[in-house]
């Protein structure tokens, strides 16, 4: 294991963040002796990032809690083009009035991970749009675009990729590094920015900034990117049949998100704990070394600390306690997934999908021919069963959701 001398790349090593870096030694020297203002850039593509975009938010988390100043960037400029990075077609293009509506409702997140203010270690919020909108097209051209070779440009993976699959990439999307470049050269002069952190699939964006900050400003800037986070079984982290696991309140439940971590494979309980939670490193290390079904207890752990820092204790503590109720003693807790029937009933098809645990009536009926539907604990047998208010339907062992009367 490398020897830093900063806090922070001390810090980053240690739980495992780095995968890149750029002039290690630069890096870690300015880092232990001055604040270092770093920033990572998000794109506004839905009103709330999701668990893949969790590593990043950590990052700067970590920069703050080693005494540096973390800086937050919408991407209400780039969003307007979309990241064409590891993509296999363009994004779809999104009004400005959403991407504007996507920010706001994205912003929220950030304070609960963040200390904001003006000291000299308090976190910042900026646009890009503040900065790309007001761009001349010749100017820009002539001014920034001289010190981008295409032929470097194709040459990144990002690119490279999608060319050699023969898949469009479109004149809009292949500006797209190059704004991100301007972004990191303008936060350099307004804030004095000296590093840009990111994920794996940002190392080329990365690298364009840093060499154009030199070539304009012969400014110094450097690069940091994280590892793709991957389940132990290779699958994408964040993915789950439901869909994304979102991070803000109104688009994914508190039970639900508790419930994500809760079902952390055996083998990433240790990962997890120590990219997305402030868990001692020490105490990780026991946790994760717990055997047989006492690794059940360390993923609660888990749990409740991710939820606790993303949605506030009592969410941690009201999720924790609905498991609790709905798994161990037998009862449905108040905070599962709902839906809302007649008196009369609702055909157990209809529930099934209803409540998001299959994609489509077919898939619901597959599901209770395979016996994986339960109501109140009995399997269903038919399709033509129906389910009244006050029932309990479960899928599996891991979903479970309440039947309330529309009344």
């Amino acid at each position: 294991m490398t020897q830093y001398t900063s806090d922070l790349l001390a810090l980053l090593d240690a739980r495992g963040y780095i995968h890149q870096l750029t002039d290690a030694a630069a890096l870690d020297a300015l880092a232990a002796k001055q604040i270092v203002p770093g920033y990572i850039g998000f794109d506004p593509t839905a009103p709330s990032l999701h668990v893949g975009s969790l590593v990043q938010i950590m990052l700067l988390r970590r920069l703050q809690q080693s005494g540096h100043k973390p800086i937050v960037v919408m991407g209400g400029g780039t969003g307007k083009i979309g990241d064409p990075s590891f993509k296999d077609e363009a994004r779809r293009l999104l009004t400005p009035e959403t991407i504007a509506f996507n920010v706001a409702s994205i912003k929220r997140v950030f304070e609960r991970f963040l200390t904001f203010g003006d000291g000299p270690t308090d976190a910042i919020m900026v646009d890009n749009a503040e900065w790309l909108d007001r761009l001349e097209y010749v100017p820009f051209l002539r001014d920034i675009g001289q010190h981008f070779s295409i032929n470097r440009m194709l040459s990144f993976d990002s690119v490279k990729l999608r060319l050699d699959r023969e898949q469009s990439l479109s004149f809009l999307e292949f500006n797209y590094m190059i704004l991100q470049a301007y972004d990191f050269l303008e936060l350099s002069r307004r804030v004095g920015c000296r590093l840009q952190m990111g994920g794996s699939d940002q190392w080329g964006n990365i690298v364009n900034g840093i060499e154009l900050a030199r070539r304009v400003d012969g400014t110094e800037v450097y690069g940091v990117t994280t590892p793709l986070i991957t389940l132990a079984d290779g699958g994408k982290m964040g993915k789950t049949e439901k869909g994304a696991v979102w991070l803000n309140e109104d688009s994914l439940p508190a039970y639900d998100y508790w419930q994500f971590w809760r079902n952390t494979q055996d083998a990433d309980v240790g990962k997890f704990m120590r990219l997305f939670t402030d868990i001692p490193l020490d105490e990780i290390a026991r946790l994760e070394n717990l055997q047989g079904s006492e690794i059940n207890e360390a993923k609660k752990v888990l749990a409740d600390a991710a939820t606790t820092m993303c949605r506030g204790a009592d969410a941690a503590r009201s999720a924790a306690e609905t498991a609790r109720a709905t798994f161990e003693q037998g009862h449905a807790g108040g905070d599962l997934p709902s839906i809302q029937v007649p008196a009369e009933g609702m055909s157990i098809v209809q529930a099934t999908t209803g409540l998001g645990f299959t994609a489509s009536n077919k898939d619901a009926k597959r599901k209770i021919e395979e016996g994986a539907v339960r109501v109140n604990g009995e399997k269903v047998q038919g399709f033509d069963y129906l389910v009244k208010p006050g029932d309990t339907l479960s899928l599996g062992q891991k979903k479970h959701g309440l039947v309330l009367s529309q009344d």
